[in-house]
C-alpha cells in the first residue's frame, strides 16, 4: 500500500523517526524498521532515521499489509443452555469473557461468533452481550445476552443482585465455622495493578460460604455465594482471612500444597446459576460439574486424608476452645459475619481470623484482613 502524506506543520524540525512515529501511530523503534527497509522515506531526498522534516515536503509510505492472523479459538468450551435469548457457556480456564490490550489466547465471546452464534450488539465495544465475567483462570458457568431484551433485563438483574451465582472453592486451612459471612471492600493493591486487597477505600464487597467437606487444618471445600461481584472477590475475601484458595500464588497458597494437588491455578469453579429468564420470568437453573483438573486436585486431596482419618479426627478433637461471649450483642443461629476488622461475629462469639495451616504467609499477604490506605 502506497500512499504520499504531506509534512505536518506540528512534526517539521523533528527527527524523521520520530515523525513516521507520530504519523503511523507506531512505536519508534518500529518506525524506524519502515525507514530501514525502505518503506517510509521522503520524496525526493535521501534521509535516515536521525534527519529531520523540513517544511513543504512529503513523506512516502510503502507499506506492506500484515496478514491478520485469526483469533484462537476455545474449541472445548461446552454451550450449557441456550435460547433465542441467552447462551450459557462453562468457561474453561484459560479463555477470557472478551478481548483485550495484551491478551492473544481466546475469549468467549470469540469463540461464540465462530460458531455463529448471535449477540446483541448492546454493551460497551468489544464487550457486547457481556453483563457478568469470569477471571481468565477461573472456569465456570458464564451467562452472554443474544437479544437486545434480554441484555437489558440480565443487566438489571445482576445490577439489583437478583441472580443467585454459586462457586466451589478449595481453601488452605480449616476454617472455624460451617457458615459465614465476609464483608469487606475491596480495591486495587498499591502493590500491584493487577492484585487487589481489602482496604477501607474500595468498594463493598459480600461473600457468603457454607462448608461441603474438610481435610483436617489442611484444606476446606467451600460453596461460596456473591452478594456483589467484585474483581477476584472469592480469592481476596478468604486470602483476607488467612485462607488463600488452593493454587493462587496471586494471593498466598502454599506452593508445596499446590504442587503436591497437581494444581497451577486457582481451585475455583462457577457451580451454578440461578435467575429469572429475561422473557418467559420463568426462574432458571444452570449447574456445571468441576473439570478435569480441579477434580483430579480434590481426589488428591481426598486421598491424602483418607490414609490417615483417625490421626485427622484426634487432631481436631484436641483443638482448643478460643470463642468468648460477645460483648452486648446477641448471636444469631448462621449469620457468622468476617468483618474488615478481621474478627468472626456470631453466636458462638468473637475469635481472631483462623491463620492458614501449612503455609508461611508470604510479604505480601497478611493472614489477616489487610487495610490499605
Amino acid at each position: 500500500m502506497s500512499r504520499m502524506v504531506p509534512a505536518p506543520d506540528a512534526l517539521v524540525g523533528k527527527r524523521f523517526d520520530v515523525a513516521v512515529a507520530k504519523m503511523l501511530g507506531i512505536s519508534r523503534s518500529k518506525a524506524a524498521d519502515l525507514i530501514d527497509s525502505g518503506q517510509a522515506r521522503v520524496l525526493n531526498r535521501n534521509v535516515s532515521r536521525s534527519s529531520t522534516l523540513a517544511p513543504g515536503e512529503t513523506v512516502e509510505f510503502d507499506l506492506v499489509e500484515e496478514q491478520a492472523q485469526p483469533e484462537p479459538i476455545a474449541n472445548d468450551m461446552a454451550v450449557v443452555y441456550e435460547d433465542d435469548d441467552i447462551v450459557v457457556v462453562d468457561k474453561p480456564v484459560g479463555v477470557a469473557a472478551h478481548a483485550s490490550v495484551g491478551w492473544t489466547g481466546p475469549t468467549v465471546l470469540g469463540s461464540l461468533r465462530d460458531r455463529g452464534v448471535h449477540i446483541t450488539s448492546y454493551g460497551a465495544a468489544g464487550r457486547e452481550g457481556i453483563v457478568s465475567r469470569l477471571d481468565v483462570g477461573t472456569s465456570g458457568l458464564m451467562l452472554v445476552c443474544k437479544s437486545d431484551l434480554a441484555y437489558t433485563e440480565m443487566r438489571r438483574q445482576f445490577a439489583e443482585h437478583e441472580v443467585r451465582k454459586t462457586y466451589h472453592a478449595l481453601v488452605q486451612g480449616s476454617l472455624k465455622q460451617d457458615k459465614a459471612t465476609i464483608e469487606a471492600p475491596i480495591g486495587r493493591a498499591k502493590v500491584s495493578d493487577f492484585r487487589f486487597c481489602v482496604t477501607p477505600a474500595g468498594k463493598p464487597a459480600v461473600t457468603h460460604w457454607d462448608v461441603l467437606e474438610r481435610f483436617g487444618h489442611e484444606a476446606t471445600l467451600v460453596s461460596v455465594n456473591l452478594e456483589t461481584g467484585r474483581t477476584h472477590q472469592i480469592r481476596v475475601h478468604f486470602s483476607s482471612i488467612g485462607h488463600p484458595l488452593c493454587g493462587d500464588s496471586m494471593y498466598g497458597a502454599n506452593p508445596v500444597l499446590s504442587e503436591a494437588l497437581g494444581l497451577d491455578r486457582q481451585w475455583l469453579h462457577a457451580m451454578k446459576l440461578e435467575f429469572r429468564h429475561p422473557r418467559t420470568r420463568v426462574w432458571t437453573t444452570v449447574e456445571s460439574h468441576y473439570p478435569a483438573d480441579l477434580a483430579r486436585a480434590l481426589d488428591a486431596m481426598r486421598a491424602r486424608h483418607a490414609e490417615q482419618p483417625a490421626a485427622a479426627a484426634v487432631a481436631d478433637t484436641d483443638l482448643p476452645d478460643t470463642s468468648v461471649a460477645p460483648s452486648g450483642s446477641a448471636g444469631v443461629p448462621g449469620s457468622d459475619v468476617i468483618t474488615e476488622s478481621g474478627v468472626v461475629s456470631g453466636l458462638d462469639g468473637v475469635l481472631p481470623a483462623p491463620a492458614v495451616a501449612g503455609a508461611e504467609p508470604t510479604p505480601d499477604v497478611s493472614p489477616a484482613p489487610v487495610l490499605v490506605d
